[in-house]
């Protein structure tokens, strides 16, 4: 006979695994609500760089027409859907029905921002040929192509960087510099901060993230269109009584484009000294 009967405790409140629950990305872009069929299609329009003139010598004034240019995006249907019988669901420790639900909207939303990080990634212009660590000079250096293009330094700016580039920035001087920035970066803790007139968001899930081939970008809101159904943008929960399952399914329809190759630059970076050992 034994002298101890231990009983097994069990937490209720489950703890969520680490991975991107939310979209980081879809607010940095342009995105069209309006969608006919399965495309969102966006005008971009200027004049195509014309200068002034002066009056003819017919004395007329020379007319040219705007240059417009319409770029269609064509929306695809994405779905998860994770289902549970009941039984499983009874005797599982923890809130199964919620973990269901909070589960499927982050396997969307992380599919929200790999279809915009693809449609950035077809831009061609690099701030480098080879992959190097991040500092001032490259930050700069993007920055100015984009300003070369004549892109706005109106606060629509925005970097995707890796865990890596961020590591190299904290160690710059000019990172807490109030010349640089208004808020104390080291006491925010936060994966988004604005920095010498860029909006930077910290992504976890960028190409090569952790690798010596890292892929961040910088790139102006309107150089991306993100074509988005947002009437049906579904998240259904539901029960199947014959079969007694419980299920959560999150659907939406969506698809991305380039806009303004110009308004989007590719920087190679080395974040391999950053990777975890063994």
């Amino acid at each position: 006979m034994a002298e101890n009967a231990f009983q097994t405790m069990y937490r209720q409140e489950f703890i969520k695994k680490f991975e991107q629950r939310v979209s980081l990305v879809r607010k940095t872009v342009t995105t069209e609500a309006d969608v006919n069929g399965n495309t969102a299609t966006f005008l971009t329009a200027g004049s195509g760089s014309a200068t002034a003139k002066t009056r003819g010598a017919n004395g007329l004034i020379p007319a040219r027409a705007d240059s417009l240019t319409q770029t269609s995006a064509t929306l695809a249907e994405w779905h998860d859907l994770v289902r549970k019988n009941n039984f499983n669901i009874y005797a599982g420790q923890g809130k199964q029905r919620e973990i269901m639900q909070m589960s499927t909207m982050a396997v969307v939303n992380r599919k929200i921002d790999s279809d915009i990080i693809t449609a950035l990634e077809t831009g061609t212009q690099y701030a480098g040929t080879e992959a190097v660590t991040a500092t001032l000079a490259l930050v700069m250096k993007a920055k100015a192509i984009l300003g070369n293009s004549d892109v706005e330094y109106d606060g629509n700016i925005s970097m995707l960087i890796t865990p890596g580039f961020e590591a190299y920035l904290m160690q710059m001087p000019e990172f807490g510099n109030a010349d640089y920035v208004n808020n104390k970066p080291f006491e925010t803790g936060m994966s988004m901060f604005r920095w010498a007139g860029v909006n930077f968001i910290v992504h976890p899930n960028l190409t090569g993230a952790g690798t010596s081939a890292e892929t961040c970008l910088m790139y102006h809101k309107d150089s991306i269109g993100h074509g988005c159904d947002k009437d049906a943008l579904m998240t259904a929960v539901g029960y199947h009584d014959e079969q007694d399952y419980s299920f959560a399914r999150c659907s939406t329809y969506m698809g991305s484009a380039l806009l303004q190759n110009t308004g989007v630059v590719q920087v190679r970076h080395d974040g391999s000294a950053f990777a975890a050992t063994a």
